[in-house]
């Protein structure tokens, strides 16, 4: 039996970067997470301890530092494609890079100039792959919380034994999108593309008249899909935030979808991906990325 080393790679992560953009008085915020993991010829490290072929990831960090005061740091796509280039192009053992970025989002307060507030914990997020001259770029959203207090049924689901939960004609539906998009090419306006798509997931979440989260789910990748022709593929992670209405009758008192008890866990999680069906074929787009 012979033992071999697997796919393997390493990197530096989740490199907290701010940077101050100062316009006179005016000041704009870019706060980010980065993460970078490089690939290629490694197996002299795994294998004997020799790390002639690896740059430290002390080296990627400070990197990631650098690439932020010589150039702005702009889109996170645009930033994500420099440093993954780089590495690549600059080290002669290294044939792919996979960076991941998360940007927490900063909304300056009325009349100040240079004082902000976080609005809430919704993240922009990229991954960028680069394998030689070729690159893949799968961009998203996080945290991004919606709630409709009508518009939503669950019935006609199978009952057993064990089924205690009751069928509805109109409860809150709520839930924590985690949504990622993998682009047909990389000649894209990051910020025009990610304004709009989420605009059109939201506008589609609250439009849509839900028989289901699953219904709700295709029909967000599906809105995105139809206006959006720079998108290949759409994956979506939703848990089902319950909302439990209150038994208030041991108190004389009629509870007609007016008191609810949030539950926090267990959840029912829903994920699926809506794609075209002629979309390129995603290369390495996906990998090391959660399914959903």
């Amino acid at each position: 039996m012979a033992i071999v080393l697997g796919p393997n790679q390493y990197g530096k992560a989740e490199n907290r970067l701010v940077t101050v953009s100062r316009n006179g008085s005016v000041h704009t915020i870019k706060d980010l997470t980065v993460s970078t993991s490089l690939r290629g010829d490694l197996a002299d490290t795994h294998l004997t301890g020799d790390n002639a072929k690896v740059l430290a990831t002390d080296t990627q960090k400070n990197t990631v530092y650098a690439f932020a005061k010589q150039a702005p740091v702009g889109e996170i796509e645009d930033f994500a494609l420099r440093l993954g280039r780089h590495f690549v192009s600059s080290q002669e053992a290294i044939t792919g890079a996979r960076i991941l970025i998360d940007e927490h989002g900063w909304e300056r307060i009325d009349g100040h100039d240079h004082s902000f507030v976080r609005g809430s914990d919704e993240k922009r997020t990229t991954a960028v792959t680069i394998e030689g001259s070729q690159a893949w770029v799968v961009s998203g959203v996080r945290d991004l919380v919606v709630l409709k207090s009508t518009g939503s049924e669950f019935h006609g689901y199978p009952k057993d034994p064990y089924t205690t939960l009751k069928e509805t004609n109109d409860r809150i539906l709520a839930t924590s999108v985690t949504a990622r998009w993998r682009y047909v090419g990389t000649d894209v306006d990051w910020a025009k593309s990610f304004t709009e798509i989420r605009s059109i997931m939201l506008k589609t979440f609250a439009d849509k008249h839900s028989l289901s989260l699953q219904q709700t789910l295709y029909a967000m990748g599906e809105a995105v899909l139809q206006a959006r022709p720079e998108v290949a593929e759409v994956r979506l992670s939703m848990p089902n935030k319950h909302h439990f209405l209150v038994d208030l009758s041991p108190f004389g008192l009629e509870n007609d979808n007016e008191v609810f008890y949030a539950a926090d866990r267990p959840y029912g999680l829903i994920e699926g991906s809506v794609l075209r069906d002629d979309a390129p074929d995603a290369g390495l787009a996906w990998s090391t990325l959660p399914a959903f």
